[in-house]
């Protein structure tokens, strides 16, 4: 498959040359955010971390990021671990410290299979029972929730907010009412704001999804990605999130935090 960037068209180089002027302006930086998107980005496999750093730090995006402690592959020196082990402690802070925002993702990434009478069923892909169906109470879910905000907390110094997204964002009313009654408020994403970073590149390579995004985004979608997926060959991210972010500003969005989205601003530190 052709890189996305093997043959950029035209539209393409106009759109850099903008950006970069705004960027030498200072106008990404310090213009208010009238017509807003929400960058939200999952934990994933983190080999392509670094490099989604750079872009939202050349780009001056500030973005929410869900937290679990999944699986990671070795890059940049760190061998395979997990996204939350002490090898990335110290680039979670470096985030923190620039000022993005933060929230739950589940500790073992426990994706809702159904409900039942005394709780629910819930199959984790990652940590040492990945792949089994498992009977947890609401007490057990709501663990799982806070233990990713504990240990943000460790690794950076500062809290974590009492967001989460339920991994593959598989909920229930009953699931939704748990967590809440523990503290806990779910983001979901928008529709248009399904970037598909984890369909089969295959049937859905970058250039059509890019394409896509940048037809049907509007201001208040909340956009979803992850910082790398094992099961797509031709990675999404970070060859499709700069011409994304790029194009988007070049239709007068810009991009803000969930911490300044009307229904999630006012949601305080997450339980520990």
């Amino acid at each position: 498959m052709m890189s996305l960037w093997s043959s950029p068209q035209p539209w393409f180089h106009a759109i850099v040359a903008l950006a970069s002027a705004w960027c030498s302006a200072g106008a990404l930086a310090e213009e208010p955010c009238p017509k807003p998107v929400y960058l939200t980005i999952d934990t994933g496999h983190m080999g392509v971390a670094p490099l989604i750093g750079d872009v939202l730090k050349r780009q001056h995006v500030k973005a929410t990021f869900f937290l679990a402690n999944e699986r990671t592959q070795a890059v940049g020196g760190k061998a395979a671990g997990t996204s939350l082990d002490d090898q990335w402690a110290p680039w979670w802070k470096a985030l923190a410290a620039d000022g993005h925002d933060f929230g739950s993702h589940t500790w073992n990434h426990v994706v809702w299979r159904a409900g039942e009478p005394k709780g629910f069923v819930l199959q984790p892909t990652a940590g040492p029972q990945a792949g089994q169906r498992l009977h947890l109470g609401q007490a057990d879910y709501c663990e799982e929730l806070a233990k990713p905000a504990r240990r943000f907390e460790a690794m950076t110094g500062r809290p974590m907010r009492a967001l989460f997204r339920a991994p593959g964002g598989k909920t229930s009313p009953a699931l939704l009412k748990a967590a809440k009654a523990c503290g806990w408020q779910h983001v979901p994403w928008t529709a248009a704001g399904f970037l598909g970073d984890e369909l089969s590149s295959d049937r859905y390579p970058n250039r059509a999804l890019l394409d896509r995004a940048l037809r049907h985004i509007r201001s208040g979608d909340i956009l979803l990605m992850h910082l790398g997926i094992w099961s797509r060959q031709d990675p999404w991210a970070p060859a499709v999130l700069e011409p994304l972010i790029i194009g988007l500003k070049a239709k007068g969005l810009c991009f803000a935090t969930l911490r300044d989205h009307p229904g999630y601003a006012h949601v305080g530190t997450a339980p520990r």
